[in-house]
């Protein structure tokens, strides 16, 4: 049996949820008393182990506890009651930059950020011009940070924690900041940790990716530990419950997110503009999402993706990965995609929408498996998922002439 690298044992954690504030001293000396508040348990008797050189999932809707799971394991939280043993070095991708100054410059910041994750000023400076190579930043490490954009902040936050080398990582929902090219690179250095055996702890909410990536999960659903084990069965699990959670009896699949902008609507139209039930094999499809903004927002991103009904992932995109900017958005609006020619086979599909910020990590309103719908096969004979135009050349075959 592998050794342990991450050991939780009878985790609780606790916040309080203040009712009334009192924000001066007056305040509590008229009242008597305290402000009055309610205990939170965020975590609440969480055990499970992570053994060595394996990558471990943890999953769970808004605010069921995974993220304070995280800082519990980072050191950043203390628990109520449990206990959290690690084995070797730590790294964690959770706020990235947060250790960040800024009037300080790129440059200074790496030193200080990598002296709070453990780093010598040697190892530092060893690692160094690799840390901004990475990040893509030459040209502005010199600069004060305070005048670097949302990305570049986040990806020089990145590059500093994936070089301290640790034999334990903690990720949480950081593998979609930066543009594309950024993404794979981040994407490529999770992949390195795994060959090189060291143990992740990996947090998100994109489960194909977690099905990607993790041997193991962990559902975590409002602070109790539901379920531990392979990842497709936990997975199945989850998407099996997440259809019967949130639902009224006109919504379909669940939903979170902060709130700023909704999604009232999704229609599936076809290409005279009406509504389509059973969209068709290599017939146009046009997906048209109504959204509203309750405030003015500006640089959010469309997020749309097609699932197979067992989980898999079969198309995914968004408006900032095809190089289209929504702009403000401040009011009703609407945002259409259109698919000249539907490529999906004959089967069954889900639909997610969701309207998030610039770096697609933090959701204003996601709605997963929004829509469910048929696709009819009448052109094509192929079978599978999804069509593949192909040419098919035959040489050196020889007629055989039948006589009479």
């Amino acid at each position: 049996m592998s050794a342990s690298a991450v050991a939780v044992r009878d985790l609780w954690k606790s916040f309080r949820l203040y009712h009334e504030r009192n924000q001066f001293l007056k305040a509590a000396i008229l009242r008597g008393r305290r402000a009055r508040y309610e205990e939170f348990w965020a975590l609440k008797d969480v055990s499970f182990e992570v053994p060595v050189g394996t990558t471990f999932g943890v999953i769970g809707s808004n605010g069921s506890g995974k993220s304070t799971l995280l800082k519990c394991l980072a050191g950043i939280l203390v628990p109520e009651r449990g206990e959290v043993e690690i084995s070797g070095r730590i790294s964690a991708l959770l706020e990235l930059g947060a250790g960040f100054h800024p009037e300080l410059s790129g440059r200074e910041n790496v030193f200080l950020n990598g002296a709070i994750l453990g780093l010598s000023k040697k190892e530092i400076a060893a690692r160094f011009d690799s840390i901004v190579d990475f990040a893509g930043l030459e040209d502005f490490i010199d600069s004060p940070v305070k005048n670097y954009s949302s990305g570049m902040f986040v990806r020089l936050g990145f590059a500093v924690a994936a070089h301290v080398e640790p034999e334990v990582l903690l990720v949480d929902e950081v593998l979609s900041v930066g543009d594309e090219a950024f993404q794979r690179k981040s994407a490529e250095k999770i992949e390195q940790f795994r060959r090189e055996g060291r143990t992740i702890v990996f947090v998100s909410h994109g489960l194909s990716q977690v099905e990607q990536l993790c041997e193991t999960v962990a559902w975590i659903d409002h602070g109790d530990l539901k379920l531990v084990g392979p990842a497709g069965d936990v997975i199945s699990a989850y998407r099996g419950d997440s259809h019967e959670a949130k639902k009224t009896p006109d919504e379909l699949g669940s939903r979170w997110g902060s709130g700023e902008i909704q999604i009232t609507s999704v229609e599936l139209l076809d290409d005279n503009g009406e509504a389509v039930a059973h969209p068709r094999t290599l017939e146009p499809l046009t997906i048209r999402v109504h959204l509203n903004a309750h405030a003015p927002i500006q640089d959010t991103v469309l997020v749309a993706r097609i699932d197979e009904m067992n989980g898999h992932t079969v198309w995914s995109s968004s408006s900032r990965r095809n190089g289209v900017s929504i702009g403000m958005l401040d009011g009703p609006a609407e945002v259409t995609i259109e698919i000249p020619q539907l490529p999906l086979l004959e089967g069954t599909f889900d639909l997610t929408v969701a309207i998030t910020n610039q770096t697609e990590i933090q959701p204003y309103d996601w709605w997963d498996r929004r829509v469910r719908f048929d696709v009819r096969q009448f052109t094509s004979l192929d079978s599978g998922i999804t069509h593949i135009p192909s040419e098919w050349t035959i040489t050196g075959a020889k007629n055989i002439v039948q006589l009479g």
